[in-house]
């Protein structure tokens, strides 16, 4: 007898990385027949699944049954994910996927994400949850790793139009407004009109995408708002919401949470405010050990901003109190706090309000809110390190075309944008940065993901090497851990690695990479390692070999390795790798021209036993019993 949905066994995983980023929930991958299975062990191996089940017919069909596999009728496999309100991927036919859930659907604001796709994973369609439970960004992602195609049917999709009731997620937003007044607004736009929609906080940038410009929006509010972004909980039927409000709270020792808890909400309430805005509480550094307001933070998930008491004096308020200072050594802790958290440009929109212990609450608790001219939502926002390969599409590995898929903001230099141009869909965003601009793209990406959007921070070949990774890390580790935004690097195909496919085999044994810029490193050195490398007989790869400013580092770096190896030393050149024009050449150590090398190409010298054989380089190895001549 097959188990029932309640009695389905979790599968075992091993240790995860935390690092790692799901695009929601796990979902669950069901196949419908046997011819699934291959698909579904795929897709567990990638991570796109962390349940993998079938029905038991097809279970019953294969030689052996993974102890990890789940066996239920499918009926019982959807009954038991509905409730659990996670993401189903069924592999099998549309229309028996839409016999099986009709029982279930209860409306479009409370149905699970459902994505059906046939068993090679080439025509992947969101079924049910298209755009509030994210089944449209699912099927997206299995299309990236699987190089399927996504089947939308949506009128924004097809119009090319922003998913109004979705789009806000991927920038860190929080939606508000009623199930109805979302469902009229997007029958409303798919009648055509144009829709007037007010944005008093977070970034504009979803206006540059092309469904941003084909939206039709206006300021005018004439004729009534129809979406609004920004902190208020009225104004506007549907609204999103970014995270710019910052509540300041003094409060009496020991003061109750529930207080805390009331004191915050009636405050918000009073001023017209959204919970779903706020961005963290702060106060002063001597509350950083009370226990109900430590309790209110974790439990509302907001972090905690304290300072000193110096700090806070220095804050202009309109409600200063000298019985405050007497106590605090501050005339003010919830205004000058809020204020201090927001930063640069804040506004104090709710001043100081005082709330006392009512029916089983104990303590006093003061209330301020400020709003910051820029969200900070950390926690929602992503920051990915892709490497976009040497330059053709077909070498972007899968994980790189998941990452992209999933994020709103491409950012990185317009040449590499340029050649990921294919891939972006309309409702994403670029962002294009200067060559020698590094840290500042760095940090726009970084400061984006801090305000809750989904970035990825693009580099050629691998971004680990030569790339924007270890910056991008470097200024993520400065940041305190309440605002740091989840972090991933995706690795990419560099191009030593191409250009070693297709000279030969020239990285069989011990190799190093070593560029000649000495933007970032001084010159004496980068001479250091060429010695190095060339006094321990590394297979050497010059990156950045020579520019119109730089054009004799290479014909010093070439007279260093002649003096520990021959002449006769083979060298690929390699240029415009995985590109149209792409030229791949070999050479000798000793008749190498520094004058036909630029920044576009990449160098491989080899070590004392590299040679050339049928115009192949090889670096041999020493494979026991393998005949070298």
């Amino acid at each position: 007898m097959a188990p029932s949905a309640d009695s389905l066994r979790p599968l075992a995983l091993n240790a995860v990385d935390t690092t790692s980023i799901q695009p929601m929930e796990a979902p669950l991958a069901l196949g419908l027949s046997v011819s699934a299975w291959p698909l579904l062990q795929q897709l567990q191996q990638a991570g796109q699944a962390d349940r993998v089940g079938l029905t038991p017919l097809a279970a019953a069909a294969l030689q052996t049954t993974p102890s990890d596999l789940l066996v239920a009728p499918a009926a019982e496999f959807l009954s038991d994910q509905w409730r659990r309100g996670g993401p189903t991927i069924v592999i099998g036919a549309m229309g028996a996927v839409t016999r099986l859930i009709a029982p279930l659907l209860s409306g479009k604001q409370n149905d699970p994400a459902v994505v059906v796709m046939d068993a090679h994973g080439q025509n992947i369609v969101p079924l049910i949850g298209g755009h509030a439970a994210g089944a449209e960004q699912l099927a997206h992602a299995l299309a990236a790793a699987l190089g399927g195609q996504v089947v939308l049917t949506g009128d924004a999709a097809s119009q090319e139009r922003l998913a109004l009731d979705a789009f806000g997620e991927a920038w860190g937003w929080v939606r508000g407004g009623t199930p109805k007044a979302w469902h009229d607004l997007m029958l409303s736009q798919a009648s055509g009109p144009n829709l007037n929609v007010v944005q008093q906080t977070g970034t504009d940038l979803w206006r540059s995408s092309t469904a941003g410009q084909h939206f039709g929006v206006t300021a005018d509010s004439e004729h009534g708002i129809a979406l609004a972004i920004g902190p208020r909980s009225d104004g506007a039927p549907c609204r999103w919401h970014p995270a710019t409000l910052w509540i300041g709270i003094g409060c009496e020792r020991l003061s109750s949470l529930a207080l805390i808890q009331r004191a915050v909400d009636r405050s918000l309430q009073s001023a017209g405010l959204a919970k779903e805005s706020v961005a963290g509480i702060s106060s002063i550094e001597a509350k950083g050990d009370e226990p109900a307001l430590l309790e209110f933070c974790e439990h509302q998930n907001w972090p905690l901003r304290l300072f000193g008491a110096a700090a806070l004096a220095d804050v202009a308020v309109p409600t200063p109190s000298e019985v405050v200072k007497a106590e605090m050594g501050t005339a003010s802790v919830a205004e000058a706090s809020a204020l201090l958290a927001s930063g640069d440009g804040a506004q104090l929109l709710q001043s100081k309000r005082i709330f006392h212990a009512e029916g089983g609450e104990q303590g006093a608790v003061t209330v301020a809110i400020a709003e910051a001219a820029h969200p900070l939502a950390a926690s929602k926002g992503e920051l990915h390190l892709v490497g976009s390969g040497p330059g053709s599409l077909q070498l972007l590995t899968a994980d790189a075309r998941t990452a992209l898929s999933r994020c709103v903001l491409w950012v990185g230099y317009g040449l590499y944008l340029d050649l990921l141009e294919p891939l972006r869909r309309c409702d994403q965003v670029r962002l294009d940065g200067q060559l020698t601009r590094e840290r500042d793209r760095c940090w726009q990406a970084l400061d984006l993901a801090r305000q809750g959007a989904r970035v990825a921070l693009i580099s050629s070949g691998d971004s680990g090497i030569y790339g924007m990774a270890g910056l991008a890390l470097e200024l993520w580790m400065d940041l305190p851990e309440t605002e740091r935004p989840r972090f991933q690097v995706h690795p990419g195909l560099s191009a030593l690695q191409l250009a070693a496919a297709r000279a030969g085999a020239p990285l069989m044994h011990d190799f190093c990479t070593i560029s000649l810029s000495d933007r970032l490193t001084p010159w004496q050195v980068i001479e250091r390692r060429i010695e190095a490398a060339a006094s321990g007989d590394f297979v050497v790869a010059i990156y950045n070999p020579r520019s119109r400013d730089r054009n004799w580092q290479l014909t010093r770096a070439q007279e260093i390795l002649l003096c520990a190896r021959p002449e006769t030393t083979p060298v690929v050149m390699a240029r415009q790798l995985g590109r149209s024009d792409e030229q791949v050449s070999l050479h000798s150590l000793g008749n190498l021209r520094p004058e036909d090398v630029d920044m576009l190409t990449v160098l491989v010298i080899g070590n004392s036993s590299s040679r050339v054989q049928d115009g192949r380089m090889v670096t041999p190895r020493g494979y026991p019993g393998a005949t070298l001549n």
